[in-house]
Protein backbone atom coordinates (compact mmCIF):
# COMPACT_ATOMS: atom_id res chain seq x y z
CA UNK A 1 0.00 0.00 0.00
CA UNK A 2 1.65 3.19 -1.20
CA UNK A 3 1.78 6.37 -3.01
CA UNK A 4 3.24 7.89 -6.16
CA UNK A 5 3.91 11.60 -6.09
CA UNK A 6 5.99 12.74 -8.95
CA UNK A 7 7.71 16.23 -8.99
CA UNK A 8 7.40 18.33 -12.24
CA UNK A 9 8.77 21.62 -12.54
CA UNK A 10 8.95 23.73 -15.72
CA UNK A 11 12.48 25.64 -15.20
CA UNK A 12 15.02 23.47 -16.34
CA UNK A 13 18.43 24.94 -17.44
CA UNK A 14 19.12 22.89 -20.21
CA UNK A 15 15.69 21.51 -21.31
CA UNK A 16 12.96 25.21 -20.44
CA UNK A 17 9.15 23.38 -19.80
CA UNK A 18 10.87 19.82 -20.21
CA UNK A 19 7.17 18.27 -18.39
CA UNK A 20 5.50 19.78 -21.45
CA UNK A 21 8.05 18.41 -24.30
CA UNK A 22 6.43 16.14 -26.77
CA UNK A 23 7.42 12.52 -26.97
CA UNK A 24 5.30 10.25 -29.63
CA UNK A 25 2.01 12.73 -29.15
CA UNK A 26 1.90 12.88 -25.16
CA UNK A 27 3.73 15.75 -23.06
CA UNK A 28 6.49 13.59 -21.28
CA UNK A 29 5.07 13.92 -17.71
CA UNK A 30 1.89 12.09 -19.40
CA UNK A 31 3.83 9.51 -20.23
CA UNK A 32 5.58 8.97 -16.59
CA UNK A 33 2.47 9.43 -14.97
CA UNK A 34 1.04 6.68 -17.44
CA UNK A 35 3.82 4.37 -16.23
CA UNK A 36 3.04 5.00 -12.52
CA UNK A 37 -0.65 4.29 -12.61
CA UNK A 38 0.33 0.28 -14.18
CA UNK A 39 2.11 0.13 -10.58
CA UNK A 40 0.35 -0.79 -7.36
CA UNK A 41 0.00 2.53 -6.51
CA UNK A 42 -2.83 3.45 -4.41
CA UNK A 43 -3.14 6.84 -6.01
CA UNK A 44 -0.33 8.64 -8.37
CA UNK A 45 -0.59 12.49 -8.13
CA UNK A 46 1.96 15.35 -10.38
CA UNK A 47 3.30 17.72 -8.07
CA UNK A 48 4.01 21.21 -9.66
CA UNK A 49 4.48 24.89 -8.88
CA UNK A 50 3.44 25.58 -12.86
CA UNK A 51 -0.30 26.29 -13.81
CA UNK A 52 0.89 25.24 -17.16
CA UNK A 53 1.84 22.07 -16.54
CA UNK A 54 -0.92 21.50 -14.00
CA UNK A 55 -2.99 22.27 -16.56
CA UNK A 56 -1.84 19.80 -19.01
CA UNK A 57 -2.05 17.21 -16.37
CA UNK A 58 -6.12 17.76 -15.86
CA UNK A 59 -6.03 17.32 -19.18
CA UNK A 60 -5.07 14.51 -19.28
CA UNK A 61 -7.10 13.17 -15.80
CA UNK A 62 -3.60 13.22 -13.63
CA UNK A 63 -4.58 14.33 -9.77
CA UNK A 64 -2.38 17.35 -9.04
CA UNK A 65 -0.83 19.11 -6.28
CA UNK A 66 -0.06 22.85 -6.54
CA UNK A 67 3.47 23.60 -4.54
CA UNK A 68 5.24 26.64 -3.44
CA UNK A 69 8.62 27.55 -6.23
CA UNK A 70 11.05 27.96 -4.04
CA UNK A 71 11.93 24.59 -2.15
CA UNK A 72 15.61 24.31 -1.50
CA UNK A 73 15.17 20.21 -2.95
CA UNK A 74 12.86 17.98 -4.19
CA UNK A 75 12.73 16.39 -0.39
CA UNK A 76 10.89 19.32 0.33
CA UNK A 77 8.50 19.87 -2.11
CA UNK A 78 7.60 15.95 -1.64
CA UNK A 79 6.83 16.92 2.30
CA UNK A 80 4.37 19.49 1.03
CA UNK A 81 2.65 17.27 -0.81
CA UNK A 82 2.18 14.40 1.51
CA UNK A 83 1.21 17.25 4.31
CA UNK A 84 -0.97 18.73 1.45
CA UNK A 85 -2.83 15.46 1.21
CA UNK A 86 -2.89 14.44 4.55
CA UNK A 87 -1.21 11.15 4.88
CA UNK A 88 -0.25 9.66 8.15
CA UNK A 89 3.02 9.22 9.29
CA UNK A 90 3.88 5.80 8.67
CA UNK A 91 2.66 5.43 4.92
CA UNK A 92 5.03 5.16 2.31
CA UNK A 93 5.19 7.30 -1.06
CA UNK A 94 7.50 6.51 -3.73
CA UNK A 95 8.76 9.42 -5.66
CA UNK A 96 8.95 9.12 -9.44
CA UNK A 97 11.21 12.06 -11.43
CA UNK A 98 9.18 14.00 -14.01
CA UNK A 99 11.83 13.10 -16.63
CA UNK A 100 11.75 9.27 -16.91
CA UNK A 101 8.36 8.56 -19.40
CA UNK A 102 9.90 4.76 -20.03
CA UNK A 103 10.22 4.16 -15.92
CA UNK A 104 9.07 0.30 -15.48
CA UNK A 105 6.22 -0.12 -12.96
CA UNK A 106 8.35 -3.48 -11.93
CA UNK A 107 10.53 -0.56 -9.98
CA UNK A 108 8.26 1.62 -8.64
CA UNK A 109 6.45 -1.56 -6.89
CA UNK A 110 9.60 -2.73 -5.98
CA UNK A 111 11.17 0.00 -4.17
CA UNK A 112 7.87 0.29 -2.45
CA UNK A 113 7.68 -3.31 -1.49
CA UNK A 114 11.54 -2.96 -0.07
CA UNK A 115 10.85 -0.03 2.05
CA UNK A 116 7.57 -1.51 3.89
CA UNK A 117 9.18 -4.76 4.24
CA UNK A 118 12.04 -3.22 6.18
CA UNK A 119 9.98 -0.88 8.77
CA UNK A 120 13.98 -0.41 10.67
CA UNK A 121 14.06 1.87 7.52
CA UNK A 122 13.41 5.74 6.61
CA UNK A 123 13.91 5.07 2.85
CA UNK A 124 14.60 2.35 0.13
CA UNK A 125 16.33 3.18 -3.34
CA UNK A 126 17.61 0.97 -5.75
CA UNK A 127 21.21 0.21 -7.52
CA UNK A 128 22.99 -1.26 -10.38
CA UNK A 129 26.15 -2.86 -10.88
CA UNK A 130 28.38 -0.79 -13.04
CA UNK A 131 30.22 -2.91 -15.84
CA UNK A 132 32.67 -0.01 -17.18
CA UNK A 133 35.31 1.58 -15.41
CA UNK A 134 34.64 5.11 -16.73
CA UNK A 135 31.43 5.51 -14.88
CA UNK A 136 32.82 4.16 -11.99
CA UNK A 137 35.13 7.55 -12.33
CA UNK A 138 32.57 9.85 -13.62
CA UNK A 139 31.75 12.40 -10.85
CA UNK A 140 27.52 12.25 -13.14
CA UNK A 141 27.38 8.75 -11.74
CA UNK A 142 26.98 8.11 -8.29
CA UNK A 143 28.53 5.16 -6.28
CA UNK A 144 26.71 3.74 -3.16
CA UNK A 145 28.12 0.90 -0.67
CA UNK A 146 25.95 -0.68 1.94
CA UNK A 147 26.42 -3.12 4.89
CA UNK A 148 25.88 -6.76 5.13
CA UNK A 149 22.27 -6.43 5.56
CA UNK A 150 21.68 -4.10 2.44
CA UNK A 151 21.64 -1.17 4.29
CA UNK A 152 23.55 2.00 2.32
CA UNK A 153 27.08 3.19 4.46
CA UNK A 154 27.74 6.00 2.10
CA UNK A 155 26.65 7.65 -1.65
CA UNK A 156 29.69 9.60 -3.28
CA UNK A 157 30.32 10.55 -6.65
CA UNK A 158 34.05 9.53 -6.06
CA UNK A 159 34.73 5.71 -7.15
CA UNK A 160 33.46 3.47 -3.56
CA UNK A 161 35.27 1.79 -2.48
CA UNK A 162 38.49 3.05 -3.20
CA UNK A 163 41.30 -0.39 -4.09
CA UNK A 164 44.23 0.86 -2.86
CA UNK A 165 46.83 -1.78 -4.21
CA UNK A 166 44.53 -3.02 -7.27
CA UNK A 167 43.80 1.04 -8.55
CA UNK A 168 47.98 1.38 -7.59
CA UNK A 169 48.88 -1.46 -10.33
CA UNK A 170 46.16 -0.64 -13.12
CA UNK A 171 44.33 2.24 -12.24
CA UNK A 172 41.94 2.00 -15.60
CA UNK A 173 40.66 -1.37 -14.73
CA UNK A 174 37.82 -2.60 -12.40
CA UNK A 175 39.76 -5.22 -10.02
CA UNK A 176 39.28 -8.69 -10.53
CA UNK A 177 35.96 -9.79 -7.96
CA UNK A 178 34.87 -6.10 -6.59
CA UNK A 179 31.41 -4.79 -7.69
CA UNK A 180 31.05 -1.13 -8.21
CA UNK A 181 27.38 -0.35 -7.74
CA UNK A 182 25.28 2.99 -9.50
CA UNK A 183 22.61 4.46 -7.75
CA UNK A 184 19.30 4.72 -9.72
CA UNK A 185 17.66 7.91 -8.01
CA UNK A 186 14.10 6.11 -7.20
CA UNK A 187 13.31 6.37 -3.51
CA UNK A 188 10.12 6.01 -1.48
CA UNK A 189 10.20 7.25 1.91
CA UNK A 190 8.02 7.18 5.10
CA UNK A 191 6.15 10.44 5.54
CA UNK A 192 7.17 10.95 8.95
CA UNK A 193 10.89 10.86 7.81
CA UNK A 194 9.78 13.44 5.37
CA UNK A 195 8.32 15.51 8.08
CA UNK A 196 11.63 15.24 10.10
CA UNK A 197 13.63 16.14 6.97
CA UNK A 198 12.64 19.18 5.81
CA UNK A 199 13.67 20.54 9.89
CA UNK A 200 16.94 19.86 9.82
CA UNK A 201 19.98 21.89 8.27
CA UNK A 202 21.77 20.87 5.20
CA UNK A 203 25.10 18.58 6.17
CA UNK A 204 28.12 18.93 5.20
CA UNK A 205 28.26 16.03 3.30
CA UNK A 206 25.58 16.73 1.14
CA UNK A 207 26.56 20.27 0.46
CA UNK A 208 30.11 18.62 -0.15
CA UNK A 209 28.75 16.08 -2.40
CA UNK A 210 25.75 17.52 -3.61
CA UNK A 211 23.70 14.73 -2.36
CA UNK A 212 20.78 15.03 -0.62
CA UNK A 213 20.35 11.45 0.82
CA UNK A 214 23.34 12.38 2.68
CA UNK A 215 21.46 14.53 5.07
CA UNK A 216 19.58 11.14 5.88
CA UNK A 217 22.61 8.78 6.99
CA UNK A 218 24.00 12.18 8.60
CA UNK A 219 21.04 12.23 11.13
CA UNK A 220 21.27 8.54 11.79
CA UNK A 221 18.73 7.44 8.78
CA UNK A 222 18.67 4.30 7.60
CA UNK A 223 17.97 3.19 3.97
CA UNK A 224 17.33 0.22 2.29
CA UNK A 225 19.17 -0.60 -1.25
CA UNK A 226 18.67 -3.40 -3.30
CA UNK A 227 19.72 -4.20 -6.68
CA UNK A 228 17.02 -3.52 -9.75
CA UNK A 229 14.47 -5.67 -10.52
CA UNK A 230 14.48 -4.49 -14.12
CA UNK A 231 16.93 -2.59 -16.34
CA UNK A 232 16.25 0.79 -15.74
CA UNK A 233 15.05 2.98 -18.97
CA UNK A 234 16.72 6.02 -19.36
CA UNK A 235 15.88 9.61 -18.08
CA UNK A 236 15.87 12.97 -20.00
CA UNK A 237 17.81 15.32 -19.20
CA UNK A 238 19.38 16.69 -22.59
CA UNK A 239 18.49 17.32 -25.53
CA UNK A 240 20.24 13.95 -27.45
CA UNK A 241 18.62 11.99 -24.24
CA UNK A 242 15.16 13.18 -25.32
CA UNK A 243 15.94 12.50 -29.17
CA UNK A 244 16.98 8.82 -27.93
CA UNK A 245 13.56 8.35 -26.25
CA UNK A 246 11.62 9.65 -28.71
CA UNK A 247 13.39 7.72 -31.43
CA UNK A 248 12.74 4.38 -29.06
CA UNK A 249 8.56 4.90 -28.49
CA UNK A 250 8.77 5.98 -32.10
CA UNK A 251 9.60 2.07 -32.94
CA UNK A 252 7.78 0.63 -30.25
Amino acid sequence: MFHVIIPARYASTRLPGKPLLDIAGKPMIQHVWEQARKSQALSVTVATDDPRIAQACSAFGAQVVMTRSDHPSGTDRLQEVVAQMGLDSDACVVNVQGDEPMIPPSLIDQVAANLLAHPEASIATLAEPLSDIESVFNPNVVKLVTDHQGFALYFSRAPIPWCRDAFNEQPRAIPEGMVFRRHIGLYAYKVGFLHDYVKWAPSPLELAESLEQLRALWFGCRIQVADACEVPAPGIDTQDDLDRVRAMLAAS
